[in-house]
């Protein structure tokens, strides 16, 4: 097992969790990263659902086992193309080739670019922000307006690039409910006077203590729920944000102006998730990469050797991604043992 060697691509928990564990079992890992630093989407978050965790502190534990000898981390690097030669896998860079005995594609995911909902206004109006704008802002302790006006009011507008037919994402992304009641409460900690409305479609509290967190953020902090999309987004002459939309449980169009508009951006698959899982065949639903069978052997893909962890898959909540980078070490180790 000492002589075997593993390709993971993608530095986020997924490919960090799986090449950690391989790396404890003496198998040697090259690690790329098409960014500076490692750790994936978590740099975007100040605090994670549902205990309202350091982000920071996390990622600094996930990112720590890189430190292990039997890893070589490779950053700045993007793979432009990944194919198979003489029953070897290769990873070719701009300017050098990698051969592994096994490639683990832990590629994540991107975020939705709120721009292409136009009709609310991302990119036209100052303050129109995206659930990642947010965390940026928290993390520096204030809550103000582009005007530097701390906001009496804020919206957040869930499913925005998912359930969409529109820009062709069906699927949910998992993570947008629970991320709205999180920032809401976070908004309310820091401008308890303040009013906190958000739209939604279904509140889908689907994790261990998601629950009771949305419970709390009425309870406690009087975050106000609103079934309704919200159709269209307009400046006022103070630049405050006018907000149309309809309230499906009383059936009446509304109206409502407040100092920002979050917009809970979904997940989409990565650039590099699409073009890999496309030379490869094994590219399933809206540019995800396609697993042999969500039952049994989703880390396994139709080509031998090639395996997949975390949200190059379908979106996934940080917990579910570093045990599926757990279970597709597993898988691995398994593969090279047969």
């Amino acid at each position: 097992m000492n002589d075997k060697h593993v390709i993971i691509i993608g530095g986020g928990p997924a490919g960090i969790e799986a090449a950690n564990y391989l790396a404890n079992n003496g198998i040697k890992i090259t690690l790329f990263e098409k960014d500076e630093h490692p750790g994936g989407n978590i740099k975007n978050w100040a605090k994670l659902f549902p205990d309202f965790g350091d982000a920071s502190v996390v990622r600094k534990e996930i990112t720590d086992k890189l430190k292990h000898e039997n890893i070589k981390f490779i950053n700045n690097t993007k793979i432009e193309r990944l194919y198979q030669e003489n029953n070897h896998w290769v990873a070719l860079t701009d300017n050098e080739k990698y051969y592994g005995d096994i490639v683990l594609l832990a590629t994540g995911f991107e975020v939705f670019d709120a721009k292409r909902k136009e009709e609310l206004g991302y990119g036209i109006y100052d303050n129109v922000i995206t659930s990642v704008d947010f965390e940026n802002m928290y993390k520096s302790g204030k809550m103000l307006t582009n005007e530097g006006k701390i906001p009496d009011s804020i919206a957040f507008l869930n499913c925005v690039g998912s359930r969409d037919e529109k820009v062709g994402n069906h699927y949910c992304s998992r993570v947008c409910c629970i991320t709205a009641v999180k920032q809401a409460i976070e908004f309310k900690e820091l401008v308890p006077d303040a009013q906190a409305y958000c739209f939604y479609m279904d509140m889908r509290m689907a994790g261990q203590f998601y629950e009771e967190l949305y419970r709390k953020s009425q309870e406690k902090y009087g975050v106000n729920y609103i079934r309704g999309r919200i159709s269209e987004a307009a400046v006022t002459m103070d630049n405050r944000i006018q907000i149309k939309a309809e309230d499906t449980l009383s059936a009446l169009p509304m109206k409502m102006t407040v100092d920002i508009l979050v917009l809970m951006v979904g997940i989409e698959s990565s650039e590099s998730t699409a073009k890999i899982s496309t030379d490869n065949n094994i590219v399933g639903p809206y540019g995800f990469a396609k697993s042999k069978s969500l039952f049994g052997m989703d880390n396994l893909t139709e080509k031998p050797g090639l395996f997949l962890a975390g949200t190059c898959k379908r979106p996934l909540t940080l917990p579910e991604t570093i045990a599926d980078g757990r279970s597709a070490a597993v898988e691995i180790m398994n593969y090279l043992k047969s």
